[in-house]
């Protein structure tokens, strides 16, 4: 049974950084792809950004290139998402999920495991 477990969440000012982190279990997570999605209050869910755990390729959306990092500690079943530069836009619940395969796609229908979610708010 995988299990995806966030952390990292918080309240920060505009301009600030917080990285988030996914702690991955239940399975051998060689084959597979991680992802960040968010959601703000009375807003559908979004992509942020997505690593293949094998190959590393990498995803963005295009509102979070060159500001959020996403990378994994193979060691340790960890995938984080580094975040600088935060907007209030940023503020929502950043939930991290997982799907079989290497390709890195943002369509969340394609993720099979989800986690609780942390929350982030950034103030003005």
């Amino acid at each position: 049974q995988v299990q995806l477990v966030e952390s990292g969440g918080g309240l920060v000012q505009a301009g600030g950084s917080l990285r988030l982190s996914c702690a991955a279990s239940g399975r051998t997570f060689s084959s597979y792809t991680m992802g960040w999605f968010r959601q703000a209050p009375g807003k559908e869910r979004q992509f942020v950004a997505a690593i293949s755990w094998s190959g590393g390729g990498t995803n963005y959306a295009d509102s979070v290139k060159g500001r959020f990092t996403i990378s994994k500690d193979n060691a340790k079943n960890t995938v984080s998402l580094q975040m600088n530069s935060l907007k209030p836009e940023d503020t929502a619940v950043y939930c991290c999920a997982a799907r079989r395969g290497t390709a890195v796609p943002s369509t969340e229908k394609l993720y099979d495991h989800w986690g609780q979610g942390t929350q982030v708010t950034v103030s003005s």
